[in-house]
Parts: C-alpha cells; structure tokens; sequence
C-alpha cells in the first residue's frame, strides 16, 4: 500500500520537474502550449476510442458473449482520459499509452493476469477460475494423505486428550440387528 502511496506522490514530482525542464529549453509559453494541445489532441483519441470500443461491447452483447475485454478498455480508457486531463508529461504520456489501441493490448492483459484473474479468485474461491484445490487433506502430501498436524494424521492432535485403545469385549452388540445394547 505503501508503494502505491508513494507512487502517486512521485507521478506529480516527476511531472513538475519535467515541465520545468522542459520550460527552460523551450519556453514557458510554448510548454503551456504544449500541454494544453497534448492533452486536446488526447481527449480525441479517447473520444473516437471510447465510441469504438463501445460498439464493440454491443457487438459482443448482442451475440450473447460476456464483452471482458472491451469492458477492461473501456476501464483503461477513463484512466486514459483522466490523466490527458491532467496537466505534465508524464501523465500526458501514460494516458497515451493507454489510448491507443496496439499499446493498450498488452496492458489490457497485464490487467486481466494481475488485477482481474486474482480479484475473481479470491472473491470465488477459485470457482471462476478453475484454480479449485480438489486433492487430499490441505498440506497434505498430494496423495490424500494428511500433512503433519491435520486431522487423521493416526495419532493424538495436540489439543487431544489421551486415547484409549476398545476391544470387542467392550461393547455388547446383538448380531441379529445390528444395534448397541
């Protein structure tokens, strides 16, 4: 969290050193300038983008599939638009990244490997996934065998009390119906 917090704060930093750099070589004017176009120039291309990538999620609908990555691009596209808004060159640059089509693929996917699949996971227990733990005890040995400390494991657990061992004479049982007496 502290990463995320600290990454957030350096995007702004980095953004005014830039500007400033940038400033001095070619001009305060001219860096406004640039800005302001840059960020024009940005929310066309998320315009024009975000009504393809709308009438693809209809598309998708309307062939009865699940629109997912047209719905993530719809996602990285308001982050897109967001940060062509806000002013600096870094920014302007990330929020570029993310518009155009052939570099937001393989974001798209990033996103889908490291956000989507363990959100879902972690919401379903595997479920939507397929990543359903289906063998032996939990830290067993994977042949259905009971780790150390589990259950069944044949001897006495550790919150246990003593265990006693019960012959046949012990109990009285009626072999015609099978009941305790």
């Amino acid at each position: 969290m502290l990463r995320i917090i600290g990454l957030l704060l350096l995007i702004p930093l980095l953004d005014i050193v830039l500007l400033v750099a940038i400033a001095g070589w070619i001009g305060p004017l001219y860096t406004v300038v640039l800005v302001v176009l840059t960020a024009l120039i940005g929310m066309l291309l998320v315009r024009a983008e975000g009504r393809h990538t709308l009438r693809k999620i209809q598309g998708k609908l309307a062939q009865g599939e699940p629109p997912t990555d047209e719905l993530i691009d719809g996602g990285l596209l308001l982050i897109s638009g967001a940060m062509l808004l806000t002013p600096g060159v870094v920014t302007d640059l990330v929020g570029l990244v993310l518009v155009v089509p052939f570099t937001r693929y393989p974001v798209r996917l990033a996103t889908k490997k490291w956000v989507v699949t363990p959100y879902v996971d972690a919401k379903t227990s595997g479920f939507a996934s397929g990543n359903v733990y289906v063998g032996g005890f939990p830290g067993g040995d994977g042949q259905g065998q009971p780790g150390p400390g589990q259950p069944g494991q044949g001897g006495p657990g550790p919150d246990s009390q003593d265990t006693y061992d019960v012959d046949s004479e012990s109990y009285d049982v009626d072999d015609d119906s099978n009941e305790r007496v």
